[in-house]
């Protein structure tokens, strides 16, 4: 018998299709251990020398591996062929040689597609682990090890309130906050443009002002509305002929297929998915044999796969769309041995697969493979130019046209920011010497823009940019981003919290090498040499070492006030901004209102984080919390997010004993509510929305009561005669419909009508369990969401989405459940049958006579 391993239950199902019956394919679940998230587990004195631990939940899953493992004739290595799946592949042979399981005969096989071709050449062609990809792994896992786990206590007892420091997660931190600055740097700056509507022929078209009294308009040149003005009235005043009309033709060439970030970033734009949501879908669709590997820095798509893409393309379109030669893409890739093919359909007579989100993803990736191989684009651009009698005014129009759409017709490439210039709309037909009739001259004023916050896609493309990380691990770093509330997401654009401003202002100042960019990327360098076998990973952990250890151990000398001394000259900005009044900005103003001397704020450090206070304390108590965790996602200092239109008044957000709120006026009469966990986009108008609960539904079409949706103490629920039903979301609330709410107080009745409990329905299908062949459902619980295979129940974890759990982590999870046996009835132990004790009442018989 051959043992064949995989990452996932839904790999393995795949794989079984194509092999005989002389293979047993398990799943290893991903990694099945790492370092002990504990001191020590990295040793730099001992030639870095590593525990490892193997996961808790993994050991029942394992123990099926080795007892399959010892019958085996041979072992099959068939994980992911990326770094990690090399990894996964090392751990599996480590810890059965360990075990004494190891079977004589081991193979390495990798496969960029899970098809029946991919899967069968590459049995056929077994290698060897590949050793300096495992070197690689090895040294950024101590390397990230390292910094965090040195780097945190620094954290803790010198910058109260700090979570945590990661290698790239700090650095992907310090572009968000960066940004931030510069926003609030920015000062707009005024500008007009003169644009005036012409037409010719019946068609109407825009022509703006770009030469005025002889001299060349620059973007800022009018820059107050008099001399806008004074340039609209010489416009309107004056009779314009076309002088000049200058026509290019234009071709624009097809973008190669997605690599991992580019699939990242494409979904965040025209789908609105997070880089991890992305992922899952993608990991999905892979283990389904849908598309190939997702991992990936390469554009490439190999020799067959372009025949087959050509085909497709000649098959739908026209002739014209098929250019005469392939378009071979090259890698941009720093490392080789790490670009595999781009992310490509395995069939392209395929094109739907999935549902939902998986089958919008699949379609994206579809289309920007299949254009990758059509014919360019054929664009006409035109420029009129227009002048006066004098010469000294100049209007300007331009005009774009596709000639033949060629890929246009399948995709087009999205943008994260556009500009205000618009040049694709259409032109009529012109000619030297024509005056076109002006219907009317308009100045508008504008202001200069700050640069825009990042988005997930403009992030992970700056962070690509700059060498930082790697693409199959921005998910997971801007995921821990948010756990850790240094980031926030408002209308899909980053905010820097404060929390997240002041731990990387301490990083900046006490750690600035470490969270430089060129550092950082300079590392990836480093790590990629490791892969390449060209640089030992021991020498360069060592050299990382020498200079980190001793700069954490300066930093743990300084006193705490040392500390927050530095932080409040380097924040000062930020923290005690100009006033409008010109009075000193670290002025207190308790005591300015009560006539003290000596009043001056500073930045102090206390067992629960930062905070700003008063240099007359005792006497002068004002304080003013900053970065405080667990406060207000804008820390713990109150804002107005705007006012009510109907009463005019501000709606404000507070922080309070039991977390953030919002409040609309003031004493007996403010009316309050708390803010939902559940709102990333948080703003004005969700506060109006709250404020303004109960939300009336409708009225039940039985009983002719009305239903209202609210959120209570427990969260979203509805009401209507006395009963209540739960809702899942806070948007819930505001979303459902009567249909959908009469359903949720029925099946709430019925749950607690005497035991006879409704049927609740599935909230996600997943298909088969490997094992029990139950089918596997996600459903909604009385305590919380959770799923089952129809014998075994296991509770999903409360920083996973019931929506977005993917089939390998639900058989995760009831496997692990399985595996700790029969949940334990709560309540009290039944009392032990009395039985009668003879030698008992021998003994008191005697004693009586």
């Amino acid at each position: 018998m051959q043992l064949v391993i995989v990452e996932s239950p839904a790999k393995a199902k795949t794989i079984e299709k194509y092999l005989g019956k002389d293979f047993k394919v398990l799943a290893s679940y991903g990694h099945v251990r790492d370092l002990p998230a504990k001191d020590g587990s990295v040793r730099p004195d001992e030639g870095f020398a590593m525990d490892w631990e193997l996961y808790r939940d993994k050991q029942g899953r394992f123990k099926e591996i080795a007892d399959a493992a010892k019958k085996a004739d041979r072992l099959v290595l068939a994980t992911d062929p990326d770094r990690e799946g090399e990894a996964i592949s090392w751990h599996v042979r480590e810890l059965l040689a360990k075990r004494k399981a190891l079977p004589k005969e081991v193979d390495r096989v990798t496969f960029n597609a899970i098809t029946k071709q991919a899967v069968t050449d590459a049995m056929a062609k077994p290698r060897e682990l590949d050793q300096p990809l495992i070197d690689a792994y090895l040294a950024r896992r101590a390397l990230d090890y390292l910094y965090g786990f040195t780097l945190s206590p620094v954290l803790w007892r010198r910058l109260p309130g700090a979570k945590s420091a990661g290698r790239v997660q700090s650095v992907a931190l310090r572009l968000i906050v960066d940004r931030e600055r510069e926003i609030e740097a920015f000062r707009a700056e005024e500008y007009w443009s003169v644009v005036a509507t012409m037409e010719q022929d019946g068609t109407e078209f825009a022509a703006r002002l770009v030469k005025y009294d002889g001299k060349k308009l620059d973007k800022l040149t009018l820059g107050d509305r008099g001399t806008a003005m004074a340039a609209r009235q010489a416009v309107e005043d004056g009779r314009f002929t076309i002088e000049e009309i200058e026509t290019k033709p234009l071709k624009r060439n097809p973008a190669p297929p997605f690599t991992t970030s580019t699939l990242q970033q494409e979904a965040a734009r025209k789908l609105g998915f997070s880089a991890s949501h992305t992922m899952r879908l993608a990991q999905s669709l892979y283990e389904a044999g849908a598309i190939t590997y997702m991992r990936t820095d390469g554009v490439q798509m190999d020799g067959s796969a372009i025949a087959a893409c050509r085909k497709a393309v000649s098959e739908r379109y026209s002739g014209h769309y098929l250019p005469e030669k392939p378009r071979i893409y090259q890698t941009k890739a720093k490392n080789a041995q790490e670009a595999h093919e781009a992310i490509r359909p395995t069939d392209f007579s395929r094109d739907r697969a999935g549902s939902g989100d998986e089958g919008k993803l699949y379609d994206l990736i579809f289309k920007r493979a299949m254009a990758s191989q059509m014919a360019a684009a054929s664009l006409e651009r035109t420029t009129v130019t227009m002048r006066d009698p004098t010469g000294r005014h100049e209007l300007r129009a331009t005009g774009q046209v596709v000639k033949f759409p060629g890929f246009l017709a399948v995709y087009q490439e999205g943008f994260d920011d556009k500009g205000d210039e618009d040049e694709d709309g259409l032109l009529p037909v012109m000619h030297k010497g024509d005056s076109p009739l002006k219907k009317g001259v308009d100045a508008n004023q504008h202001f200069t823009q700050p640069p825009p916050r990042f988005s997930e896609a403009s992030l992970v493309k700056r962070l690509e940019e700059l060498g930082i990380g790697r693409p199959s691990t921005y998910a997971s770093t801007i995921q821990t981003l948010r756990d850790r509330a240094y980031v926030r997401m408002e209308k899909n654009r980053f905010f820097a919290e404060e929390s997240g401003r002041l731990l990387t202002a301490f990083l900046e100042r006490f750690f600035e090498r470490y969270v430089a960019f060129d550092f950082t990327a300079g590392m990836e360098d480093e790590l990629d040499t490791v892969s390449d076998g060209r640089e030992d990973w021991k020498e360069l952990l060592e050299a990382f070492w020498k200079d980190f250890k001793p700069k954490t151990e300066e930093v743990m000398d300084k006193k705490p006030s040392e500390v927050t001394e530095v932080l409040d000259d380097f924040l000062s900005g930020y923290l005690f901004p100009e006033r409008a009044d010109g009075k000193d900005a670290r002025h207190c103003p308790l005591c300015e209102a009560e006539g003290r001397d000596g009043g001056r704020l500073a930045l102090r450090g206390g067992k629960y984080g930062a905070f700003v206070a008063c240099a007359n304390y005792p006497e002068c108590k004002y304080t003013r919390q900053f970065a405080a965790p667990g406060g207000s996602e804008q820390g713990g200092e109150d804002s107005v997010l705007g006012n009510d239109p109907e009463t005019g008044l501000p709606v404000e957000r507070k922080t309070g004993r039991f977390g953030p709120y919002i409040q609309l006026g003031e004493g007996k009469d403010a009316k309050r509510a708390s803010i939902p966990k559940d709102l990333d986009d948080f703003d004005l108008e969700w506060a109006l929305k709250l404020l303004n609960l109960p939300r009336i539904i409708g009225t039940h079409p039985e009983t002719g009561l009305e239903i209202e949706a609210n959120i209570g103490r427990y969260g979203p629920y509805l009401r209507h005669d006395g009963k209540y039903g739960k809702l899942t979301s806070t948007r819930e609330v505001f979303e459902i419909g009567m249909n959908r709410a009469v359903d949720v107080l029925a099946q709430a009745a019925n749950r607690g009508n005497g035991g006879t409990r409704a049927k609740a329905e599935p909230i996600k299908l997943l298909g088969a369990h490997p094992t029990s062949g139950g089918e596997i459902k996600v459903m909604p619980g009385r305590y919380g969401p959770y799923v089952t295979d129809g014998t075994t129940n296991a509770t999903i974890p409360k920083d996973v989405k019931p929506e977005e759990i993917t089939e390998a982590q639900a058989i995760e999870l009831i496997d692990a459940r399985a595996a700790k046996g029969p949940a334990k009835k709560k309540g009290r132990k039944a009392p032990a049958r009395k039985k009668a004790a003879p030698k008992k009442k021998a003994a008191a018989k005697k004693a009586a006579g």
